[in-house]
């Protein structure tokens, strides 16, 4: 027992330790800098994929004209995928450019972008584009605080995703808690370290440069996988929570069943193609953020970690009960200590956040998810029905 619960220690002890360097890093803030006040230069072309929206996409785009930019420095284009209802009519009487696909099979987002961007991008005038959901609310200054990352010099641009409705049920209140801390350590922590950012998928700007010479995404999980070809090119993505952008999460286990396991899929898919070719390339040039993304698609996940460790203090509890053995006594103690640092791992990323209280009390029934994502991810990796892409509904706010 002592052998197999050491092994156990090698599995948790790494990557709690690479969770904690992130959330330390994520103490520092770094307030938008004094290029806020000049006059902005950058012209941006808004990308949103639409699939059945009529519900949401006027709304969407009429809030979008009421950002506080120049009119003539950014334009809406909507990529009508495949459309049913009058997703396209609703969005062009609102102002947008809509751009009707329905040649071929329907396949997701990231297909129905890479569309679009080869026509968005036809246009030289301009000098970024960024993906809103068709659902998005967007903060008035988003575009400002992206001209400003843009003339800092960054090529990829994350900003804050928020849950904006974390009052229609358990699941949403979740994910919205689950995000606050996203956004602290994962993303902030990444960029305070020189890494990348994670791309959420959604309030994410891109230089028109980077997209020609790059592309974009494929497969279930589109958003994870353009992080990883962007770092195998040197590209990182930096991390601005002062544009913020606020969307929809599911309402309950069956449509977050269809969307996690599309993406466990995707992300499984993503790992074996680049996973590999970053850890190499990482250590050839002693790029810490290649690494990283390495690290990422090896280490076990929050969920792994937590449930690993309770798994070896029951066995352990379950061996100084049953035959009295003193080493049992030791490793409780140890792993009761692991235990309780990932406990406390997302409140004092909540803390660090300044989360209102409601989030706390939430992520407390998080062994609850844990469970349903352990279930869900072997379902996802080892199950034999095919995962495809499902469309997630938006009920507009």
């Amino acid at each position: 027992m002592l052998i197999f619960s050491i092994l156990g220690l090698c599995l948790v002890l790494l990557p709690l330790g690479y969770l904690m360097l992130q959330l330390i890093a994520s103490i520092r803030t770094s307030p938008l800098d004094t290029l806020h006040g000049l006059l902005p230069t950058h012209s941006f072309a808004i990308a949103i994929p639409a699939h059945d929206e009529e519900a949401v996409i006027a709304n969407t785009v009429q809030r979008l004209f009421k950002l506080h930019y120049p009119s003539n420095l950014y334009r809406i284009h909507i990529v009508a995928d495949h459309c049913s209802d009058r997703t396209a009519e609703f969005a062009r009487r609102a102002g947008a450019v809509v751009h009707e696909r329905n040649e071929g099979p329907r396949s997701g987002k990231g297909a129905a972008l890479s569309w679009l961007f080869q026509r968005i991008l036809e246009d030289p005038k301009y000098d970024a584009v960024i993906i809103f959901d068709a659902d998005t609310r967007v903060d008035e200054h988003f575009l400002c605080a992206m001209d400003v990352r843009l003339a800092k010099g960054e090529q990829i641009v994350q900003g804050q995703h928020i849950i904006s409705n974390p009052g229609d049920g358990w699941f949403p209140s979740l994910t919205w808690s689950m995000f606050l801390i996203d956004n602290r350590v994962q993303n902030l922590g990444r960029t305070n370290l020189g890494w990348s950012a994670k791309n959420m998928g959604d309030s994410i700007c891109f230089s028109a440069d980077v997209l020609r010479r790059v592309g974009w995404g494929e497969g279930l999980a589109d958003d994870y996988q353009i992080r990883q070809k962007y770092l195998l090119n040197g590209i990182k993505i930096a991390y601005e929570p002062t544009a913020m952008g606020f969307g929809e999460a599911v309402l309950n286990w069956t449509q977050a069943r269809a969307q996690r396991s599309r993406w466990i899929r995707g992300v499984h898919d993503a790992n074996r193609q680049f996973a590999g070719q970053l850890f190499v390339k990482g250590l050839k040039t002693r790029n810490f953020a290649m690494l990283d993304g390495a690290l990422q698609a090896y280490l076990p996940s929050y969920s792994v970690l937590t449930a690993t460790a309770a798994f070896f203090l029951i066995l352990h509890i379950l061996g100084f009960k049953m035959f009295n053995l003193d080493i049992s006594q030791w490793m409780i103690m140890v792993w009761t200590a692991l235990l309780g640092i990932l406990f406390f791992y997302p409140i004092l990323a909540l803390a660090l956040e300044k989360a209102p209280a409601k989030a706390y009390f939430v992520i407390l029934t998080g062994p609850v998810f844990i469970l349903w994502r352990l279930w869900l991810t072997l379902v996802s990796r080892f199950g034999k029905g095919k995962t495809t892409w499902v469309r997630t509904a938006h009920k507009g706010l």
